[in-house]
């Protein structure tokens, strides 16, 4: 599985971790986040993760900024984007098994390695549910189509 990664300055180390613990589990990363501490805006790279997701590049995305919000707002304006910011291992997995969420969000000044990892395992491993949470995606899907 291929899957980008975004981060803001204030991510960078987050970051670095993260993608060697993917790497480490067989997952392809792409990079799409700053590797500087230098101060940077987070939109650039929330938007740069979504195109990459809904254009196919990869299966999923993970962004980080200080605490998620920003970075995943900024996703989320990009048409067939899910993303969700989580802080804790079971929203990360209900996310995708209610919601289809294809980017999860957290912040580096949020959470710890150990729980980015917790969050990720989850997210990860679990399974779109489908049946009456596929009706509630589509209504999602139809109100962005609405608002473009």
């Amino acid at each position: 599985m291929k899957i980008a990664i975004g981060n803001d300055h204030v991510a960078y180390k987050m970051k670095q971790e993260i993608v060697e613990y993917l790497t480490q589990n067989g997952y392809d990363v792409l990079n799409f986040g700053t590797d500087s501490t230098e101060r940077c805006d987070y939109p650039v790279y929330g938007e740069k993760v979504a195109h990459a997701v809904v254009n196919k590049q990869v299966s999923a995305g993970i962004l980080i900024c200080g605490t998620g919000i920003g970075i995943s707002l900024a996703a989320n304006k990009v048409k067939g984007i899910r993303a969700a910011v989580c802080s804790e291992p079971y929203s990360a997995k209900l996310s995708k098994q209610h919601n289809n969420t294809n980017i999860l969000a957290f912040g580096a000044r949020v959470i710890g390695i150990e729980t980015a990892k917790m969050i990720i395992d989850e997210w990860l491993n679990a399974k779109f549910e489908g049946g009456r949470h596929q009706k509630r995606i589509d209504m999602i899907s139809e109100i962005e189509s609405k608002n473009l």
